[in-house]
């Protein structure tokens, strides 16, 4: 006889699947993995994840308000109009996502990979990114202002009209960065940083 609470806490393995009329918010999704699968609208707030993937995943308009997730993936998964305010991510990796258009209202990103991330126009002032990879990420036209990039691996993001005015990019990893291009009023730089910024500027150091 099959025990409904252990279905409800086995990890599961989907792929290709219309998943939006599907209650996953009482499910424990530790493990699980999601690929190409259709999540708009789903309702996941205050859910937890440990190692879960969504690979590819449509989570558009989704609700994951107040979620926790450690060790998960939401690798080339889109998330317009998402709802992830206050939600945590923790040592996640996000490669290649579209997150122009989610609600990140008080969201936590305590370190990770973030490459190739799409954050243009994401307002993320006053929150700490520091040490998280953002390799060849787009914050073209984002908020930053005030953030912690404190040993932040920025290599090669685009910066177009960021605003980092009173950023800490102290550690930073700038190289393949078009400084000049942002807002930087108040940031600081360490002297790698500042001379980085200095080539930006077109400044001839000897």
């Amino acid at each position: 006889m099959t025990d409904p609470a252990a279905d409800a806490t086995r990890a599961v393995h989907r792929v290709d699947e219309d998943l939006r009329e599907e209650d996953l918010i009482d499910r424990d999704l530790d493990g699980s993995t999601f690929e190409r699968c259709d999540l708009r609208g789903v309702r996941l707030a205050e859910i937890t994840t440990r190692g879960t993937r969504f690979v590819s995943c449509d989570l558009s308009g989704a609700d994951l308000t107040a979620s926790v997730h450690d060790g998960s993936a939401f690798t080339n998964c889109r998330f317009d109009r998402t709802r992830l305010s206050t939600a945590r991510f923790t040592g996640c990796k996000l490669t290649g996502s579209d997150l122009s258009g989610a609600v990140l209202l008080g969201t936590e990103i305590d370190g990770g990979d973030w490459s190739y991330v799409n954050l243009r126009g994401a307002d993320l002032r006053r929150r700490t990114l520091a040490g998280v990879r953002m390799q060849h990420a787009d914050l073209t036209d984002a908020d930053l202002s005030d953030v912690d990039l404190s040993g932040t691996d920025l290599t090669g993001a685009v910066l177009r009209h960021t605003t980092l005015r009173g950023a800490d990019l102290t550690d930073a990893h700038l190289d393949g960065v078009a400084l000049a291009e942002a807002h930087l009023e108040g940031a600081v730089f360490d002297l790698t940083g500042a001379v980085l910024l200095a080539r930006s500027l077109g400044v001839e150091i000897r």
